[in-house]
């Protein structure tokens, strides 16, 4: 109230720029245009509904990279002008990215991507990676086959089939680290761009090696690829497990029922009839204002795209509060990055109940480590098959320190902030 009092007592605030840097092209746009369209879609609702944030209209727009590096870095370039945030969308932009944030001051927003070390605030103050990274994504993925102590996978052989990319690569210390520390064996199998659709070689040495389990870190086209060679293989889908990019309905939909028992880990679960999904139907879809359709609204990727935006949003918030402004600036909204407190009430108010779980940023933590679940492809659609899992925090933070101490030390001199907390 105070806020919209100063507001409207004040001059009158233009807009706030939010670029996305999408790819609704390339080898990867099945997969990245029902995110884009989710994230877009929320932003299109709070204008709609609210007049935007604080009385501030949101410009989400998007730069198209193709999910090529060097046209994301032109994208950002090109956007960095008026921006308040940049979302680089591939790992490897992010790291393009990375160095830059220092000096232009903007804030990176990876959601569920980039550089895990993102989360030492300490050592990345532009960077954000909520509400969980792809290190947490390892560890739930190893708790949610081998239970909470991941002592049943001792003896087990794993084979981590991954983009070659640094994408697909970012897991592997952390999993490097479990199949020593329980005894495991871990069989790395890269999958190149240009084999993202026809992986015979993989899974030829996957027949080999006779894994115990599969975990699959892939994107776009590389998922279909997968998949079906799994099927053509007969390899045994509840023994084959994907992160969160890899659990894409349009996907599992070209395999169908054999795909059945597949299952990927998610930050995000899908909820049809929130309350979030009723205000997107009246407000953007019954208007014409969406590029998507009724059954995309439905699936894991859209809604996560939600999530996402309502991350941001809330973070928006945050700052206008904090500041006493509507129109705030890229130094204010890292602030409200660093201080988003998404409690189960407040994921209540924003209409999201069972949607995402419960996490907070801040300073000293830049992402949140929300935990996720299971998702199971059951045949038609993906449902929940664990209960909420949760990473192994103390001992992923042992590793973002050391991660971005090096990082730090390797790009010196980097610059650092105090945290409290």
């Amino acid at each position: 109230m105070a806020l919209g009092a100063l507001l409207a007592g004040g001059a009158a605030a233009q807009e706030i720029s939010a670029p996305n840097l999408s790819y609704r092209t390339g080898p990867f746009a099945a997969t990245g245009i029902p995110v884009m369209n989710g994230q877009i879609d929320y932003f299109t609702m709070l204008n709609e509904r609210d007049g935007g944030i604080g009385g501030v209209k949101i410009n989400f727009y998007e730069c198209e990279t193709g999910y090529n590096t060097e046209k994301g870095v032109e994208c950002y370039e090109k956007t960095k002008g008026d921006a308040v945030v940049t979302q680089p969308w591939s790992t490897g932009i992010t790291l393009q990215v990375l160095p830059k944030s220092n000096v232009d001051e903007i804030p990176i927003l990876a959601p569920g991507y980039g550089f895990s070390a993102m989360a030492d605030g300490s050592v990345f103050k532009w960077a954000f990676n909520l509400p969980s990274s792809y290190w947490d994504a390892a560890s739930m993925i190893l708790k949610g086959i081998g239970g909470e102590d991941m002592s049943e996978l001792s003896g087990k052989k794993i084979a981590f089939l991954h983009l070659d990319h640094p994408f697909g690569k970012e897991p592997l210390p952390y999993l490097e680290k479990k199949a020593e520390d329980i005894g495991f064996e871990l069989v790395p199998i890269p999958v190149g761009l240009k084999e993202m659709q026809n992986q015979s070689a993989q899974w030829l040495q996957i027949r080999r090696e006779r894994p115990d389990y599969v975990i699959m870190w892939g994107w776009g086209a590389m998922n279909i690829g997968a998949l079906t060679e799994a099927v053509k293989t007969r390899y045994p889908m509840d023994q084959f497990v994907g992160v969160w990019w890899s659990g894409h309905s349009d996907d599992l939909q070209v395999v169908g029922a054999d795909g059945a028992g597949y299952r990927s880990i998610s930050f995000n679960a899908p909820v049809s009839d929130a309350q979030v999904m009723a205000d997107i139907q009246t407000h953007v879809a019954d208007k014409g204002l969406t590029e998507s359709d009724e059954e995309q609204r439905s699936e894991v990727f859209y809604q996560r795209g939600l999530v996402m935006s309502a991350a941001l949003a809330e973070a928006i918030a945050a700052a206008q509060e904090e500041f006493g402004t509507g129109e705030i600036n890229a130094e204010q909204l890292r602030w409200g990055l660093e201080n988003i407190d998404l409690t189960e009430e407040r994921i209540a108010e924003l209409g999201m109940t069972g949607m995402v779980a419960p996490f907070s940023t801040s300073c000293s933590n830049h992402t949140g480590h929300s935990g996720g679940w299971l998702l199971e492809w059951d045949g038609e659609q993906f449902v929940k098959a664990s209960d909420h899992l949760m990473a192994d925090a103390d001992e992923l933070a042992e590793m973002e320190v050391a991660a971005a101490k090096e990082y730090a030390d390797a790009n010196a001199p980097w610059p650092t902030q105090e945290c409290d907390g």
